[in-house]
């Protein structure tokens, strides 16, 4: 179809039917376009009006209503009147329609792209075609025999047909060409498909494809939207998929939308109530038809996505006001606030739809996660209606018995009932006994049974009594076989007897025949008496062979209780020589641990004995230090009682006379009653060599250094004296005298 398109400038015939009727309602109202599109819309009637005045396109459209499978896109004269745009827009369009197949395939986003920005209005109707494959079908062919058909919803179509499209040019007069065609497209269908027949929004859609193109192939086009774009399971007596689109379509407002959902659950706005519509039209009913017809564009390319996409971006949109409403003023908002916003066009909508995020793998999680709720609701309306019904059939009996029932009872019925319930209770009674009984019985056989030998002793006696079967079988066969000799002996007896009465009146020859019948006899007894005894020593051999048997299966089981023994043994032996093991680790840890215990007493003994040897040592190392002083103090003496020093100890006395002074000084300072107590005077003299400094904390050579408490201590002045002898000039002048007084004067001041 696509290659007998002439020109890319052309117009589709079959779309020219209906430019007029889609043009006219929108000039019937300019007051609610804006100025652009006003204008648009002017030029789009000019154009229409040349093409009704075209002879050719005239032929091209009244051909293609009589036949539109010879649909073709034909030059007209009218295109040289086009905008250069509108020119662009046909070239590239036409350009499409005839490399369709290639473009589908090896295009399909900017085929997508395009779509979005909306398909020209005289293209339209082929387009549509292309993108369902709705060209060329069988059931083409059927459409006339289907008109001849009579269906079951004819009434119900003939009373909607008014209200489909009521404003419209084309569907509002009764009886116009417009209805009628509407009623057999929906005619044909209902007897297509049976099962779903006629349902009310089809017809929207319906009219809408003949805005676009004659009957049988807005018939064919329906057909496919039906099977292919999900529509007939929307519009099934069930409805189950619009239940599923109202189910995905709440989880995606409770994701992206969570206020507003929140919102909707406090005020009971069910998703139903407002968006039930939009899927069924595809917004047709509720937006205006040129916003409707552009997302009708995407919608034959996309599926139903775009109606998820443009429900969430009118929501998007509108949140902040619906977040104010109740339920009724919700209602009201989506029927009359919301339609007059898209006046301006759909490509704000269209935009804003294609911003809200939709995720294709996530829509089919929910779609399971439907059909397993609904699964479920189903079982449990199941299992309801299985209820109700026996609940109904309970009623009935109820009812029925009482009307069966005697409003008035006798006495003698009364006492009927209570001999009955009398003997009831005493069954009762009985019952309860016989149940303690069993009871009783079935302790005093768990009783019996716990008494009884094991399964070793169980197994060993069944083959016992299977060897006992054996012999008593054997014995019996013997038996059977014994009696049967027996009586054939009797047999034999009896005939040998009736012989032997007449042995004596019978000849020589024949007594010899009887004799010899005798012995016969004689060894048919023995015989007998042979086999008897073979069969005793026979079954005395089974009966070993049975012995042995059991004596073997014996020697088995016990072989096998040694065997399990061993293992124990090996097993108990195993774990004695494991707890052995843990004993002696356990010994050598209780040995560790008391070592330890020692060793920290030893430890504590010998740091004891360290601390007292420490203490020895510093009382030793005093008392040497002590005899040191001693030795030295008797050194300085000896040296002062044998040296010439006079002048020394004269300056000495001048010092203690100048720290007297001193002393008295602070104490008249302090006002210190008491007198200094001093118990001696230590001097300590050091004469080096190399050095001719001469120390002294004043000018006297004297380095004071009183501590003044509230306590009398004692106090020494010690002079050691460290004479050598100095290569260095000047024997007095390298002496180094430091003097040093510690004096502990008994006051009670504070530290000086």
């Amino acid at each position: 179809m696509a290659s007998q398109v002439a020109t890319p400038s052309s117009l589709h015939t079959t779309a020219a039917s209906s430019t007029a009727s889609l043009s006219s309602p929108s000039s019937a109202s300019p007051t609610q376009l804006s100025p652009d599109d006003v204008e648009l819309l002017a030029k789009l009637e000019e154009q229409n009006r040349l093409l009704e005045t075209d002879s050719k396109s005239l032929r091209s459209v009244n051909g293609s209503r009589r036949n539109s499978g010879s649909s073709l896109v034909s030059s007209s004269s009218a295109s040289s009147n086009l905008s250069h745009l509108e020119e662009d827009s046909w070239i590239l369009w036409g350009r499409i329609v005839n490399e369709w197949e290639d473009v589908r395939k090896k295009k399909e986003k900017q085929l997508k792209d395009l779509v979005r920005k909306g398909i020209p209005h005289h293209f339209r109707a082929i387009v549509w075609q292309l993108l369902c494959s709705a060209q060329n079908l069988p059931i083409k062919e059927q459409y006339s025999e289907l008109l001849k058909m009579t269906s079951p919803c004819e009434k119900l179509i003939r009373r909607d047909i008014a209200r489909t499209y009521p404003e419209h040019e084309f569907f509002k007069e009764k009886d116009s060409l417009g209805q009628e065609v509407l009623f057999n497209v929906m005619k044909a269908y209902s007897l297509v498909d049976r099962e779903v027949g006629y349902c009310q929004g089809s017809a929207f859609i319906v009219g809408l494809l003949l805005m676009q193109m004659p009957e049988e192939e807005a018939f064919c086009v329906f057909v496919k939207l039906m099977q292919d774009y999900r529509l007939r399971e929307l519009f099934k007596p069930s409805m189950a998929e619009l239940g599923l689109c109202m189910y995905q379509f709440e989880c995606m407002i409770q994701e992206q939308l969570p206020e507003l959902h929140v919102h909707f659950q406090a005020q009971s706005f069910h998703t139903s109530m407002y968006a039930s519509s939009w899927f069924l039209t595809i917004f047709l009913t509720s937006f205006p038809l040129p916003v409707a017809t552009r997302i009708f564009d995407i919608f034959m390319c996309e599926g139903l996505e775009i109606v998820f996409r443009v429900g969430m971006a009118i929501l998007q949109m509108n949140q902040a006001e619906l977040m104010q409403l109740d339920m009724e003023g919700m209602l009201q908002y989506f029927q009359k606030a919301i339609p007059p916003q898209l006046d301006s066009g759909p490509d704000k909508v269209i935009q804003a739809a294609y911003q809200v995020r939709y995720n294709a793998k996530k829509m089919k999680k929910l779609e399971k996660e439907y059909t397993t709720i609904k699964s479920k609701e189903m079982e449990e309306q199941v299992e309801i209606k299985r209820l109700r019904t026996e609940n109904r059939l309970l009623k009935q009996r109820i009812d029925t018995l009482e009307k069966e029932r005697n409003p008035r009872y006798s006495e003698e019925f009364i006492l009927q009932l209570e001999r009955e319930l009398v003997q009831a209770r005493l069954l009762e009674a009985e019952s309860q006994c016989a149940l303690k009984e069993m009871q009783d019985k079935i302790l005093d056989m768990e009783k019996r049974n716990a008494s009884l030998p094991d399964e070793n002793n169980v197994v060993r006696l069944q083959e016992e009594l299977i060897g006992v079967k054996l012999r008593e079988a054997e014995a019996m066969t013997g038996f059977k076989e014994l009696r049967q000799q027996v009586r054939t002996l009797e047999e034999h007896w009896q005939r040998h007897l009736a012989r032997t009465a007449g042995r004596w009146k019978d000849g020589p020859r024949k007594n010899a025949v009887s004799e010899l019948q005798d012995e016969l006899m004689s060894v048919r007894l023995r015989e007998a008496e042979a086999q008897a005894e073979l069969r005793e020593t026979r079954q005395r051999m089974l009966e070993l062979e049975t012995q042995n048997h059991i004596h073997n299966n014996q020697l088995r089981r016990a072989e096998q209780e040694a065997r399990n023994l061993h293992e124990r043994l090996q097993v108990l032996t195993h774990q004695n020589k494991t707890l052995h093991a843990e004993l002696q680790e356990t010994k050598r840890k209780q040995a560790e641990i008391e070592c330890k215990v020692k060793n920290k007493e030893e430890v504590m003994a010998v740091r004891l004995r360290e601390a007292d040897n420490i203490a020895a040592m510093a009382e030793l190392q005093q008392q040497i230090s002590e005899l040191e002083i001693q030795k030295e103090e008797g050194k300085v003496q000896g040296q002062l009682n044998n040296t010439d020093s006079s002048q020394y100890i004269r300056d000495l006395k001048d010092q203690i006379a100048d720290l007297k002074h001193e002393v008295r000084c602070l104490r008249g300072q302090k006002g210190i009653p008491d007198q200094p107590n001093f118990d001696g005077i230590h001097i300590v003299n050091h004469y080096r060599g190399d050095n001719e400094s001469y120390q002294s904390s004043d000018e006297d050579g004297v380095k004071l250094s009183p501590h003044l408490t509230g306590h009398q201590v004692r106090g020494r002045i010690t002079l050691h004296p460290n004479l050598e002898d100095s290569e260095s000039e000047g024997d007095d002048e390298g002496d180094a005298l430091r003097l040093t007084l510690s004096s502990n004067v008994s006051c009670k001041t504070t530290t000086v």
